[in-house]
């Protein structure tokens, strides 16, 4: 068992007559963190991937929710996206039932987000959660284990069943990419054609840390541009890519409208593009790098409620800062490398013209970034 970073901050809502709901993708733990919760307490577990709990759940009156709750005070709906109308349901038991605990999880934010922001506006705590970060690794694995195991993590991520299975690696990730992760994206989105999506999540898994071209991609996936927009938006929301889009104010010659794409877990990138070689025998390993540190730093940033602002930063003489975060008016620039090189500086163009702090996160230094 990984000591889920949230824990705490959903420990302090539990009883505080709101629902509380996590979101994430599928196989990062969403029922273990929230079975924390319940321990030995009399409870109802509906798992609307049961398509009797789906119909029990669809639209239902209150007399017939208090038929379904009877006597419990704790109420875990698991996997909620799967219930049409949900977010009325949810919003009927913490109205009508005051003293009922509502737990909620759900893997995708296709429909969920839509069904739950106006039912459930001013009754719910609402949570992000993704697959183990670093700190949760470090902090079960102790400092020396997990220094032993960072090439591992690059290679093969970060999701529990992956941890906890070791040997077994590449296999639970094929199971969890095949099985998965476009399990939501092809149920939900209506996607007629998942061959389209899979070339262009390929695509996207070989231009990690690179600025996205749409006009490229529809040409090689052989889809026009704004199938692309949307396609790439489905996957967004499918958890399995998050974008940065580029900083831009002062200068005129910076890059102002591109985005760069990146995976929430470099196991499963690398389970698309089939590779799992050792970093000695890479040509991509400072783009595993860098994927690795951005997603850890967007987990640490939402687990903590950071308003901090993430981006990139270019201009069109190349000039280019990794990663620029904007936090209460502050603006630092990260650059990323594996191996540190003492020369190494970001330019000058950006942290003058932005008052900027430059930071570079090498393989020595990197655990203050993402702790």
């Amino acid at each position: 068992m990984y000591k889920r970073f949230l824990s705490q901050n959903i420990n302090r809502r539990v009883g505080k007559g709101k629902a509380i709901i996590i979101v994430g993708p599928r196989q990062v733990g969403k029922t273990t963190l929230l079975k924390e919760f319940i321990n030995n307490s009399e409870h109802l577990f509906l798992d609307c991937d049961d398509p009797t709990v789906r119909e029990l759940l669809e639209k239902p009156n209150t007399e017939q929710i208090r038929s379904i709750i009877g006597s419990n005070k704790i109420i875990f709906i698991d996997e909620a996206q799967r219930v049409e109308g949900i977010g009325l349901t949810l919003k009927i038991i913490t109205d009508q039932f005051k003293d009922v605990q509502l737990l909620v999880s759900g893997s995708s934010s296709f429909d969920l987000a839509h069904e739950l922001n106006e039912p459930l506006t001013g009754r719910k705590w609402e949570y992000e959660l993704f697959p183990i970060s670093w700190q949760e690794f470090e902090q079960k694995h102790g400092y020396l284990k997990a220094e032993q195991q960072v090439e591992n993590r690059l290679i093969y991520g970060l999701y529990p069943d992956v941890l906890n299975n070791p040997g077994d690696e590449r296999e639970i990730l094929k199971q969890l990419v095949d099985s998965y992760l476009y399990k939501d994206i092809y149920t939900y989105a209506n996607i007629r054609k998942p061959e389209i999506i899979e070339k262009l999540t390929l695509a996207l898994a070989l231009q990690v840390g690179s600025e996205v071209n749409y006009t490229e991609l529809s040409q090689i996936v052989g889809v026009d541009k704004n199938t692309i927009s949307s396609y790439i938006d489905i996957l967004e929301k499918g958890y399995v890519i998050f974008k940065l889009n580029s900083f831009s104010r002062n200068l005129r010659n910076e890059i102002k409208k591109n985005c760069k794409i990146y995976f929430y877990d470099n196991g499963v990138r690398n389970t698309i593009i089939g590779n799992f070689n050792p970093l000695e025998l890479r040509q991509d390993t400072g783009a595993l790098w860098e994927n690795f540190l951005i997603a850890e730093r967007l987990k640490i940033n939402k687990y903590t409620g950071s308003l901090a602002k993430m981006y990139f930063w270019r201009t069109q003489q190349q000039q280019e800062v990794d990663l620029v975060e904007e936090n209460a008016g502050v603006i630092t620039g990260y650059e990323f490398k594996y191996r540190g090189k003492k020369t190494v500086r970001l330019p000058k163009t950006f942290t003058k013209a932005y008052n900027a702090e430059g930071k570079i996160v090498d393989r020595k230094n990197f655990r203050e970034f993402v702790m």
